[in-house]
């Protein structure tokens, strides 16, 4: 014999709804699910702007060893910057050319030309990016790196 929905007394009702709840909860990804990056960069050119060598920035703020460079980066429509850190090589990005949309293990946030968006990199940043659009988008990019031996 089938019993409807709304024939049941309220208490099967919430137990109907709780057991239907709990299903849907077991089956979904946890809330705050860590997510990770594409291991490989995809549709990738990178151009270097300009560079401090590291002479100067010993002289002119005391950093030896380092070097800061402004570098414009386009990722091609569908392409992708694979997953990276930044614990040594702190750096800003502003979105000039199309929308980035920048991953981190706690979900997406997108930056778009229009709105000059821009996003730091500090030392406890990992992220990755993707251009989901259908042109290409571009964003310069200034940062402090080693410098090469």
């Amino acid at each position: 014999m089938r019993t409807s929905f709304r024939n049941m007394t309220a208490a099967n009702r919430a137990l109907v709804t709780c057991a239907f709840a709990a299903m849907s909860w077991l089956s979904a990804a946890p809330a705050g699910a860590q997510t990770s990056g594409p291991s490989e960069h995809a549709g990738l050119s990178v151009e270097m702007l300009a560079e401090l060598p590291a002479a100067t920035m010993e002289a002119t703020i005391g950093l030896p060893g380092y070097v800061m460079r402004m570098r414009a980066i386009e990722i091609a429509p569908g392409g992708q910057i694979a997953e990276h850190g930044h614990a040594d090589r702190p750096g800003i990005v502003t979105v000039i050319e199309g929308a980035w949309v920048e991953g981190q293990p706690d979900g997406e946030q997108t930056f778009e030309a229009a709105a000059l968006g821009t996003f730091p990199e500090k030392e406890d940043t990992v992220h990755w990016v993707y251009n989901r659009s259908d042109a290409p988008a571009m964003a310069l990019v200034c940062d402090i790196a080693k410098a090469e031996e």
